[in-house]
């Protein structure tokens, strides 16, 4: 019996070892040995695709050891997390297959520009950034508001995340709509159940990011239902029943919703104090200050000598207004400088449609006796008043331009009058920093 089983066992041995394999054969001789690379050899570089399809094999495995996740502001986050991420590769991927170079527009070192380029400052974390970084910064910005204020960061989704305000506006009212139905009826539960399914709510509140994690918020809790005559279950937010004073909780995160307005980056003014220069209306201006591509770029040098044939010629007020309004849309951004008395002169970057009260009150900030009343000058003579309501491109002052300070002669008299005199004009901090332009 024992040969039996023997025997057997080498029948399954010899079947499972192949053609060619003794039986004495140890197994684990039979796998196929890595080839020996030399010591020393180089490796070989692996290639911008291997090196994409690894980053985003080893980001499906990330994903796929993730914990489940347990709450719908961890789900919105990390999925927006992803989508962000994603809309930075493909802005950077852009950017480098601009090929500037190549479409004639001459590439500087940053150090011969005016101003190394247009920064704007995060009003929720302060931090300074690019163009291409600010959107993306914002968003992952109000995510992480969710750990702290879920009502707060649900309304900056709302209204920062959606661009269509008409939408918005729709999404708001509809909820204004179920929140006011609750308060005035707070013992009626059919007010306090949400169907996802509903035309109303699928049409104009499920497409706005932050809807759900807003409702979610004021403590609206997913839950299925059972359908009435049919055998099956559907998704609805169903607020548990609330007391008076939660009640008016809510209407006050409703004004909230209703008061809200997107976040939006800060300008970075960077200003900036220059000792006495006779370049001081000399700019070099960097890409990021034009509303055009490179492409739009090179056209617009090529217009240079039409443009000069052009003011040749007799033009009607409608022809020149026309070609002025064109001029101005060029430019996103202005980069102005004012020339104090003192000669010394303070710069700062303003967008082009911001208006000349904006231009005043960044000058004002920087003067040590920022009460006193002065004007500003622009070339060609034009005096620019603080109550205007004209946009800084319509007083042709785009893209750059050398402004002119004075104080108010009247006042200047009263206090020469009284034996006073305007010594120090700029914030001692600024003084501090000041730099000589080249």
């Amino acid at each position: 019996m024992k040969k039996f089983f023997d025997d057997i066992k080498k029948d399954i041995k010899f079947k499972s070892a192949g053609p060619g394999k003794k039986l004495t054969d140890d197994r684990s001789s039979s796998k196929p040995q890595a080839p020996k690379v030399p010591h020393g050899a180089p490796r070989k570089t692996p290639t911008e695709g291997a090196e994409k399809a690894g980053a985003a094999a080893l980001a499906r495995i990330e994903q796929q050891h993730r914990p489940v996740l347990k709450t719908s502001q961890d789900a919105i986050r990390n999925q927006v997390k992803l989508e962000l991420e994603a809309e930075a590769a493909a802005t950077a991927a852009s950017l480098k297959n601009t090929d500037v170079e190549g479409s004639g527009v001459p590439q500087k070192d940053l150090s011969c520009f005016s101003v190394s380029g247009v920064f704007f400052i995060c009003p929720l974390t302060g931090k300074t950034l690019t163009k291409t970084e600010r959107e993306m910064h914002i968003k992952e910005a109000i995510l992480m508001r969710f750990s702290e204020d879920a009502i707060e960061a649900s309304i900056m989704m709302i209204h920062t995340f959606n661009k269509d305000k008409e939408k918005v506006k729709a999404a708001v009212d509809v909820i204004s709509k179920y929140v006011e139905n609750i308060c005035k009826n707070p013992t009626e539960e059919k007010y306090r159940k949400i169907k996802l399914s509903n035309k109303v709510f699928q049409e104009k509140v499920s497409g706005i990011e932050g809807s759900r994690e807003y409702l979610q918020a004021l403590g609206f809790e997913s839950t299925l239902l059972p359908v009435d005559g049919e055998d099956r279950t559907e998704e609805f937010l169903v607020l548990p029943a609330q007391e008076s004073e939660a009640l008016e909780q809510m209407k006050a995160h409703l004004e909230r919703l209703q008061k809200g307005e997107p976040v939006r980056a800060k300008l970075d003014r960077q200003m900036q104090v220059f000792r006495p220069s006779k370049h001081a209306t000399h700019f070099q201006l960097p890409p990021d200050f034009y509303n055009l591509t490179a492409e739009e770029l090179k056209r617009e040098q090529q217009l240079k000598s039409e443009i000069v044939e052009r003011n040749t010629m007799l033009r009607t007020k409608a022809m020149r207004e026309k070609d002025e309004q064109r001029e101005r849309r060029k430019y996103n951004y202005v980069l102005l400088r004012v020339r104090l008395p003192d000669e010394n002169i303070l710069q700062g970057t303003f967008l082009a449609w911001e208006r000349v009260a904006a231009l005043y009150q960044f000058v004002r900030d920087s003067l040590e006796n920022g009460w006193q009343p002065f004007e500003l000058m622009a070339p060609g003579g034009q005096k620019l008043k603080d109550e205007e309501e004209l946009a800084l491109n319509e007083c042709n002052l785009a893209p750059a331009a050398l402004l002119t300070f004075s104080w108010d002669a009247a006042v200047q008299a009263d206090i020469a009058a009284a034996g006073g005199k305007n010594v120090i004009l700029l914030k001692a901090a600024l003084l501090e920093n000041i730099k000589t332009l080249s």
